[in-house]
């Protein structure tokens, strides 16, 4: 099983979860980041790490979102490592609590 970045990382893209992954399996796009679930080894130390709770283990992702998990793998062939922590977006704070906001996402 491996851990799934869902919808609400979208234009927030904070990265405390990049911090305390022992395996750097976080790549990161335009506005948003993913798992590599091939080097993902399901330590659950990302999960309580995000502030906007978009991380879930690959069985518990919340109905209408299984579709990430497949965005996840495929993106993280694409998108290059992230290692270091970094500032969240600019706007972060405001698309936090937004919902449906999967149009937002830049490739």
């Amino acid at each position: 099983m491996t851990y799934v970045v869902t919808e609400s990382c979208i234009r927030c893209k904070y990265t405390d979860c990049v911090d305390v992954c022992p395996v750097d399996c976080f790549r990161e796009g335009p506005n948003f980041l993913v798992i590599d679930p091939d080097e993902c080894i399901d330590c659950t130390l990302c999960v309580a790490e995000c502030p906007v709770e978009a991380i879930f283990a690959e069985d518990d992702v919340p109905a209408g979102q299984e579709h990430f998990t497949a965005l996840n793998a495929e993106l993280a062939k694409q998108w290059k490592p992230i290692v270091e922590r970094k500032d969240p977006l600019p706007d972060a704070e405001e698309w936090a609590k937004v919902r449906g906001k999967f149009g937002e996402l830049k490739r």
